[in-house]
């Protein structure tokens, strides 16, 4: 999958992030991930419910790709604030696995991706083990400043289609997916993902982290440590209050069992938190953490047999998901486009160019 990016990703622009990133810096950093797309923009003007502005989609990751959808991955799941909503979430924190692509989509769409994630796996087929049923991962934010979301313009093929789209390699960012009509910090946002190499042990591990980022109130936005909204005042209407959620999904091949990956899922939550916000109690902030790491199968006797990381060697990956997360979101940020919705509301990409002045203000020797 060929992405041509509109805008330079956060480190290009010369922000001083750190830590050191895979080749694509990423989530399909981590082998075997592949994302997929579809984006839905179309209408103008006033809104019409079940006809528009649209201004949505959906977003797809599949942990081990096609061949091995339906193979388990050991997962974790954390709830920052949970005025929102993460399907299959009781088998992960039951369990600590669960099985299939997620879906990350708007509020009201989850239902009609959790039918379609089902479609798909049917229809590819595999062995479903123990458990002949299956539990998909659907997660959303509220677009409903900018999309007709009641007007539920997201179809099953829709999703199919994400899926078909799948692809390792570079993912596209911004006002695509289920982040085309999302608003982060009051400018627009929507996906973003970046990774981060772990050596722990001697061996070196992928961390990679994808949002939709659907957050945050102007005056709190913090990039590099630098508190840039207090001096990007709005200059066009927008929600009077926090009404947005994040969701992160948090991928690494680093061996984990499920209580480990659930301690991933939480530090995604400072990764976020670096960014400046109190996570509002309209925000649904809710993140999943798994493991690629492949699995024996039960032995001679029956039993099966886990490969993990030390808990007390886990601080290098602790500190790859925060960094991973927290730049994830800028990309979001900067790779979003100025968009004009539903009732002509208005929301104004990031300024890139101030941002950076402010950024190079607080530290001299950004480039």
């Amino acid at each position: 999958m060929v992405v041509a990016y509109q805008n330079p990703r956060a480190r290009e622009l010369g922000l001083p992030f750190g830590g050191r990133t895979g080749a694509l810096n990423a989530i399909t950093d981590v082998p075997g991930i592949e994302v997929g797309h579809v984006t839905l923009v179309h209408g103008d003007g006033p809104l019409v419910r079940g006809s528009g502005p649209v201004r949505t989609g959906v977003t797809v990751v599949l942990p081990r790709g096609r061949p091995d959808a339906l193979v388990p991955v050991r997962a974790g799941v954390h709830a920052l604030n949970g005025n929102g909503e993460m399907t299959g979430t009781h088998w992960i924190e039951e369990a600590g696995i669960f099985r299939g692509p997620i879906a990350l989509t708007n509020t009201h769409s989850v239902g009609i991706a959790h039918q379609a994630l089902v479609r798909w796996t049917v229809r590819n087929g595999g062995n479903r083990g123990p458990y002949p049923w299956l539990l998909p991962v659907v997660a959303e934010t509220c677009d409903q400043w900018l999309n007709d979301m009641d007007g539920l313009h997201l179809q099953e093929q829709h999703v199919l289609d994400a899926l078909d789209a799948a692809r390792p390699g570079p993912v596209a960012e911004g006002n695509v997916g289920g982040g085309t009509g999302m608003i982060c910090y009051g400018f627009k946002g929507g996906i973003g993902t970046s990774s981060r190499i772990a050596t722990v042990g001697g061996r070196d591990y992928f961390v990679g982290a994808l949002v939709q980022a659907n957050f945050g109130v102007r005056h709190a936005l913090n990039i590099c440590g630098v508190p840039v909204g207090r001096h990007m005042p709005v200059v066009t209407p927008r929600p009077p209050r926090e009404q947005g959620s994040i969701i992160a999904v948090v991928a690494t091949d680093a061996p984990l069992l499920p209580g480990q990956a659930k301690r991933l899922a939480r530090r995604a939550g400072l990764g976020v938190g670096r960014t400046g916000t109190a996570s509002g109690d309209g925000s649904g902030d809710i993140f999943i953490a798994f493991s690629t790491a492949p699995e024996a199968g039960p032995d001679a006797e029956g039993l099966c047999h886990a490969s993990y990381l030390p808990h007390h060697l886990l601080d290098p990956v602790f500190e790859a998901v925060v960094d991973a997360v927290e730049e994830s979101i800028v990309n979001a940020l900067v790779a979003a486009q100025t968009m004009v919705g539903r009732d002509h509301h208005k929301v104004e990409a990031i300024a890139t160019d101030e941002l950076m002045a402010l950024v190079r203000a607080a530290h001299p020797t950004t480039s």
